[in-house]
């Protein structure tokens, strides 16, 4: 019987595990190459996605492609997010409550309410319409002369304005007309669609807006509806979503801010939220076949900003219309459906909310509802009273500053996401805009 010396004890075991590796190589693959596990997305909140009965979906369109993202594991907080913490905990409460209110203001130049809005209230934004519209230099020079009152605050505004195309144009005469979304759906051209967000873009920049109330994700279901018609690019929801998120994101890429709107849907209602409260009696499941489908699209799509509508659902929430509405923006829109940007009210000062709600006990009902920005489109007083009331309520407990926190960090997050600065614009020279829109409008014609 012969003897191993330890050296040949020690090399007899290095040889052993060497091969003991090789096998287990071998049997498990070592390929860098190989595919990652698949994830499944997790089931929507709803067992149907399908269109309504009422309105067949065309044979090419996959429900499927427009289920909730899946939620990723939160990444590591940048340097960003450090900063714009830090920002937050800088800010005084008056400063915060400010960021959270887009307020419209009276004439068309600044007038010394709307100074006092942004020198003294802090409001983060500003919306234009019609009435404060003359005519293009006159555009300029009140966008200018807004966004200079407010270079000593925090952040810079939202400069907004509604410029849907169609019937909803705020551009004054000197631009020329881009048509409604339904003119577009007629065509059913996503590129179109795409074109349609850029040239918007470049109108409202051009004036000295970097945000658009556009574009709509209504899907027109009801004939009788009064509001949105032909601001919507149709009827199935598979067209709406191809050309909705073509808006969207032309628009985003002409460096403005989107908002989609009007969740959860303003297609089927027959009543004007602009003077009263719409009431649809749909299910969550019935919402899920139809109105929800454009704007989960548009979240996969990674929206930035969502406009919730003034629309009473009595068999999901029999209290509270969705813009005040915990368990539709809450539970739903942000729960369900997974949406973390901004969300916006329709106007505070719509017949729908001051015929039927206290404004101040509105606006507080909205931020604990999920709402990070209240639009109060018209009245000094409104801005006001809406201001008073969340103060009021973070001072008394009621509500908690760290909901504050919560929309004032996504909302300075958006800004900084697009750079936005209060610095002037010229007037601008229209003529090869106009141009292209001219081109692009003869095109979607033939």
């Amino acid at each position: 019987m012969s003897w191993i010396t330890p050296l040949q004890k020690t090399k007899y075991s290095i040889l052993s595990i060497t091969a003991l590796i090789l096998l287990l190589l071998l049997v498990t693959g070592c390929n860098s190459n190989a595919a990652a596990p698949s994830r499944t997305a997790p089931p929507a909140s709803s067992p149907s996605t399908g269109v309504a009965p009422e309105q067949p979906v065309p044979p090419s369109f996959s429900p499927e492609a427009f289920q909730p993202p899946v939620a990723e594991s939160s990444p590591a907080p940048s340097q960003e997010a450090d900063a714009l913490t830090r920002k937050i905990a800088g800010m005084t409460l008056e400063e915060k409550i400010g960021q959270m209110l887009l307020a419209g203001i009276d004439g068309t130049t600044l007038e010394p309410e709307a100074k006092r809005m942004i020198t003294e209230d802090k409001v983060g934004g500003i919306i234009l319409y019609a009435d404060n519209i003359r005519d293009l230099k006159g555009m300029v020079n009140l966008t200018n002369a807004l966004k200079k009152s407010n270079t000593t605050n925090p952040a810079p505004l939202f400069m907004s304005v509604d410029q849907e195309g169609g019937k909803v144009s705020r551009m004054p005469k000197e631009y020329a007309s881009i048509p409604a979304n339904g003119k577009v759906g007629s065509v059913n051209d996503a590129d179109a669609a795409g074109t349609m967000g850029k040239l918007l873009a470049r109108e409202v920049l051009a004036a000295g807006f970097n945000m658009n109330f556009a574009p709509v994700l209504d899907i027109n279901s009801n004939p009788g509806n009064p509001v949105i018609g032909d601001r919507s690019f149709g009827s199935y929801a598979s067209i709406v979503s191809k050309l909705g998120i073509a808006e969207m994101k032309g628009i985003e890429s002409g460096g403005v801010v989107p908002v989609v709107k009007h969740f959860p849907g303003h297609g089927d209602t027959s009543v004007d939220s602009h003077l009263e409260l719409p009431v649809v009696n749909k299910t969550a499941s019935q919402l899920a076949k139809l109105e929800w489908l454009p704007f989960q699209a548009a979240i996969k799509e990674q929206a930035d900003a969502v406009m919730v509508a003034h629309i009473l659902f009595p068999k999901i929430d029999p209290d509270n219309p969705a813009s005040l509405s915990r368990i539709i923006i809450g539970d739903q829109l942000r729960g369900d459906m997974g949406y973390q940007g901004v969300v916006i009210t329709d106007d505070l000062t719509m017949g729908a909310i001051m015929k039927h709600f206290d404004l101040g006990t509105a606006a507080v009902e909205s931020v604990n509802a999920g709402s990070d920005i209240l639009l109060i489109a018209h009245g000094y007083e409104n801005e006001q009273l809406a201001r008073k009331a969340l103060l009021q309520s973070v001072r008394g407990g009621t509500l908690d500053e760290s909901r504050i926190n919560e929309s004032v960090y996504r909302i300075l997050a958006l800004k900084q996401k697009y750079r936005l600065t209060d610095k002037p614009v010229p007037v601008p020279d229209l003529t090869e805009l106009n141009k292209e829109i001219k081109m692009w409008r003869n095109n979607i014609s033939k």
